[in-house]
This record gives C-alpha cells, structure tokens and sequence, in this order.
C-alpha cells in the first residue's frame, strides 16, 4: 500500500509540474504579439535575439509568468499551515487579514505618498511593495496579539480577530480610497483586487529571498501539522512543545503570504483551494499535502493570469477577478458538503 501511495504521490507531483510547463509555455507565446517557440527559445538562450522579442519576453510575460508562479507558489503553502494550525477547512491567508493590512498600507501609500515618489530606481519602483509587506506584517502582528490567550494560541481566537481586524483595516482602506484622485483610485482598485500586471525583476528580487528560506522551514515542520489534528492534551501529552511549533509555522506562513500579496495584491481563495484538492489527491499527510498544495497554487495562479490578460484582449482583468469565479462556487460546495456531513453525522 505504501508503494502505491507513493507512486501516486509521484504521479500527482509530476502531472502539476507537466500542467504549470504547458501553462507557462502558452503563457509566454501567446497574447497580443504572438511569438513562435523558436523565437523563444532563441531569446532565452541568447541566439540571435531580437529587440522586439527581448521586450517582450524578457520584460513583459516572463517576469509576469514568474511572480505567477511564486505568488501561487505561497499562497498555497500558507493556505495549507493556516487551515493545519487552525484545524478549520474553511480557513484562509485573507482570512487573517494579511491581505486588508497589505491593501490599507498600499492605500496610505497612494493617498499619502504617491506624488513625492517618482523615477525609475530600486527606492521608487519598490515603495509600494514594501508598504504592502509592512501592512501585512503589522496586521498579521497585531492580530496574533489578539488572539494570544492564557499563554498560547487559540486558534478559533486567531480566525475570529482576523475577520475583525480585516473588517476595520477595510473599512479604512474604503474611506480613504474614496478620497483619491481619480487616476489613484483606479490603481488601488485594480491592485486590491490582485493583480500582476506590473511585474518586474525587482518585484522577484524582492520576495523570492522570503520563499527560499520560509517554505523549507515549513516542510521541514510539516510533521507537525498532522500532530496538531489531535487533541490539544493529546498533542502535549507526546511532548511536543505546541505553542512554538504553531508559532513558528504561523509566522512563516505570515511571512510567506506578506511577501506574495505586497507584489500581486490581494488575491484570493488559493490558500483555500489548494488544501482541499491536495488532500484529495495525496492523503492527509502534511509532508506530501505542503509541496502538492505550491504546485497546485502555481498551476491556479498561472493558468488564471493568462486568462485575465487574453480572455477580454486587449482589456485586461486583475487575476484575482478570475480566481474568485473559480473560488466562489468551491467555496459554497465546501459549505455544502460540510453541512452535508454534519446532516448524516447527527
């Protein structure tokens, strides 16, 4: 049994891996100017490159194509630590707030700060997502204060705060929103409701470092997210020190999630999506759930941006438009099966 279990796993890693390839080829020759794969090959491998396909390979589709990957890449991780330390299937990264802390600072920052900011330099590109990273961080901080609670962390207290820290910073984020220029306010809009379409370099240099050293700190821990499934004595009572362990998978999700949303906005529903059809696909096993949730955030967030940016063309949705669509109807099929059990269950 063990065996097949483990072919599958292999099987199921291998065919997202195929499916984000596939995805991120069409991706890269497809849109407004079509590009051959030769030509783009020849760009990637600097063969009699072309200025034209230099721009817009290397500067527009394939920065995109990559924060794609790595935002979908987080955000599935970070959906499957928040739903394990939680112990609730309907849990979410934007549940938390981190996406109302990073969309309050991205407004300050337009509404405060927009017009002192100008040129081309690291300082100007990289302001308005280091105050999403530092929103996002803030709000994250000062709802894990709040649900700290006679010396550990309540998990019903962490969602419950975070859905009324959100609902502040949001009520926030509508006011001063309102009073924006025009020109801003489409911007805020446009980047509230997740989006991609600026990506750069810089952004990648930015959030990349964030990834590489907090996933494989998750993984390494993802053992512990099957313990935390168990009662809380039951959990204590095998000498597991559960209070740190949670803490630190939480707050490496929290980082992860920061890093992602303050470059893409505020996107949804893949920290909620990717759990639920990793378990279906690989068991409840932790180890195999965490890297089989990355790839399938990837293969959701890739396939979905090449949707917004070719589906209405040449207009172009924010992604996080497309992945509500999708992530809508999951949602209320999760209510009605869960509500479904408990029918049977009683």
């Amino acid at each position: 049994m063990h065996n097949v279990s483990s072919r599958r796993y292999a099987a199921v890693l291998l065919g997202c891996s195929a499916i984000i390839v596939i995805a991120m080829y069409v991706s890269l020759t497809n849109g407004e100017f079509d590009i051959s794969i030769g030509d783009t090959v020849r760009t990637l491998l600097r063969i009699d490159p072309k200025p034209e396909h230099d721009l817009v390979i290397l500067e527009f589709r394939l920065p995109r194509i990559v924060i794609s990957a790595l935002v979908g890449l987080g955000l599935g991780v970070a959906g499957a630590v928040i739903q394990g330390v939680s112990r609730n299937a309907l849990a979410d990264p934007g549940i938390l707030g981190i996406n109302a802390g990073a969309g309050a600072a991205i407004v300050i920052f337009l509404f405060f700060f927009q017009g002192a900011v100008r040129g081309t330099g690291w300082t100007a590109i990289m302001m308005m997502p280091l105050f999403g990273l530092v929103g996002g961080l803030g709000a994250a901080a000062l709802i894990y204060a709040f649900a700290w609670k006679d010396g550990r962390l309540d998990p019903q207290r962490l969602i419950l705060v975070g859905i009324g820290i959100a609902s502040g910073l949001g009520a926030i984020t509508l006011y001063l929103s309102l009073k924006m220029k025009a020109s801003d306010f489409e911007m805020a809009t446009v980047w509230l409701n997740g989006s991609i379409y600026n990506a750069n370099w810089k952004f990648i240099a930015t959030m990349l470092p964030w990834l590489i050293v907090l996933i494989p700190v998750i993984w390494k821990k993802s053992y512990y997210l099957d313990l935390f499934q168990l009662e809380e004595d039951s959990v204590r009572s095998l000498g597991v020190a559960a209070e740190k362990e949670k803490a630190l998978l939480l707050l490496s999700s929290i980082g992860i999630v920061s890093a992602c949303v303050s470059v893409s906005g505020g996107i949804g529903f893949i920290g909620l999506m990717a759990p639920h059809i990793a378990k279906r696909l690989v068991g409840l096993r932790h180890k195999r759930i965490v890297p089989t949730c990355g790839l399938i955030g990837m293969m959701l967030v890739v396939g979905s941006d090449f949707i917004a940016k070719t589906v209405f063309s040449p207009v172009e949705i924010p992604v996080g438009i497309v992945i509500s669509i999708i992530g809508v109807p999951y949602f209320i099929y999760l209510l009605y099966r869960g509500k479904k059990a408990m029918t049977q269950k009683n």
